[in-house]
């Protein structure tokens, strides 16, 4: 399932209806990213964030979350999948995203989550900008990021 909303979510709330039911499942893996209050790697270096600001375009990003879902669908057995995305202005500290996956075993709920949150960051279309004590700036695509979900592509790691 996949949501992209402007409002906040609950993670309880979206885990007990996410599981309600589910006796074949093993293990869910969950999730949860939030609004950092700095950028960079080190909370020591950078400027201070107080809001992110997340656009998109409505329809064209559903799509391509449904074809990320699809593909860890895929690539796992997956009981469910579910991923939740907030847009608008969010200040430091609050939730972006939600992702989860439910399996029969462990390890594909642990690698679904992995890789779903992966190709999230790299293949959805968010346009972020970032509000600091030193002003606005868009967010660009972090080399991190790319070599995470590059592991997922052909020769990177395989599902069991």
């Amino acid at each position: 399932m996949i949501r992209v909303q402007r409002d906040d979510f609950d993670p309880g709330a979206e885990l007990a209806r996410f599981s309600a039911g589910r006796t074949g499942v093993g293990g869910i893996c969950l999730f949860i990213g939030l609004v950092r209050d700095y950028l960079g790697p080190d909370p020591a270096t950078g400027a201070t964030v107080q809001a992110m600001t997340l656009e998109h375009y409505p329809g064209m990003t559903e799509r391509q979350l449904e074809a990320i879902e699809a593909e860890a669908r895929r690539r796992w057995p997956l009981d469910d999948a579910l991923v939740i995305h907030r847009f608008g202005r969010l200040d430091a500290g609050e939730r972006i995203v939600l992702v989860a996956a439910s399996s029969a075993h462990r390890d594909a709920a642990f690698d679904a989550c992995r890789f779903l949150m992966d190709w999230l960051k790299t293949k959805a279309p968010f346009w972020k900008v970032e509000h600091t004590d030193q002003g606005e700036s868009w967010v660009d695509a972090r080399d991190s990021d790319a070599a995470a979900a590059a592991r997922w592509n052909a020769g990177g790691v395989k599902p069991a």
